[in-house]
Formats: C-alpha cells, sequence, structure tokens
C-alpha cells in the first residue's frame, strides 16, 4: 500500500509541477493579450512605438438640475434649450452634446432633491482653456440666476480628441 501512495503522490507532484509551469510560461502571453495598447509591455517596450491619437483638449461636464430651491416650477426642455442657445452656443459654436439625466444632491435647505437634469460636454483646445475657464464660469454664473439654482456641478477632464 505504501508502494501505491507513493506513486500517486510522485504522480499528483508531477502534474502540478507541468501545471506550474504551463502557468508561469503562459502568463505573459495572456497579460499581453489584455493590453490595450496604451502602455507598452516591458517585453515589447523596446521594438513597439506608443501610438498617442488626437490632440491635447479639455472636456468640461455641467451638470444642471431643473428643480428649484424655492418651490418654483421646474426648468422645462423648452426653457433649458433657449438658455442653450443664447448663453451656450455663441460662445461653443463649433459643437457641444447635451444629455438628460435623473440625479440627486442635498440643496441649501439640507433637503435631499432628485430632479430630472442636463448634462452639457463641451471640448475645446487645451491651450484655450483660461479663455474658456471665464465663459463657463459665465455660463454657471447665469444659469443660477435665470433659473433659482444653488449651483451648476463642474467637472474638467484633460483628454485627446481626432475628429
Amino acid at each position: 500500500m505504501a508502494i501505491t501512495l507513493s506513486r500517486i503522490s510522485r504522480t499528483r507532484l508531477a502534474v502540478a509541477g507541468a501545471v506550474t509551469a504551463v502557468l508561469a510560461v503562459g502568463a505573459p502571453a495572456a497579460y499581453a493579450s489584455l493590453d490595450d495598447g496604451t502602455q507598452p509591455s516591458s517585453s515589447t517596450a523596446a521594438s513597439t512605438p506608443t501610438i498617442t491619437r488626437g490632440k491635447p483638449f479639455t472636456e468640461t461636464r455641467l451638470f444642471f438640475g431643473t428643480e428649484r430651491p424655492d418651490g418654483g416650477p421646474a426648468v422645462t426642455d423648452k426653457q433649458f434649450m433657449a438658455f442653450i442657445d443664447k448663453e451656450v452656443t455663441p460662445g461653443f459654436p463649433d459643437g457641444l452634446t447635451i444629455q438628460d439625466g435623473r440625479g440627486q444632491w442635498r440643496d441649501s435647505n439640507g433637503k435631499i432633491e432628485r430632479e430630472r437634469s442636463y448634462e452639457l460636454i463641451l471640448l475645446y483646445p487645451t491651450p484655450e482653456a483660461k479663455k474658456r475657464d471665464v465663459q463657463i464660469e459665465e455660463i454657471r454664473s447665469d444659469y443660477e440666476k435665470a433659473f433659482a439654482q444653488d449651483s451648476v456641478a463642474r467637472l474638467d477632464d484633460r483628454t485627446r480628441v481626432d475628429f
């Protein structure tokens, strides 16, 4: 019986060793196939150049709520689009994106507001960021005043854009 157990143990040990060797050899290839192309892997860094697409742009996202903290009527689609046409399009005539949303936040009175909202996405060349910052802050301020809002959230991110 001891001989049989010893042979089984050696067989299991040999199989485990073979599996470990296969995994050790196959792992770099598996990880290489998951590479998204943005960073060369260490094994290909010398032979594969990093590809950079697009030009440096800044992406600004503004989040506009529609409920009024003072209890007034919610901002309608018609009112919002009129605001975009008057206050945003003249400064960003090359294009913009508007998305409908639903959100929530705590207002200045401490109440959790759940509301229909709009997300405005603006893209502009990064060298124009200082000039655009002034325009964007005016848009935020104008919306807050026009529709009795506590705030308009802003998110800025650097990106690369290809048109």
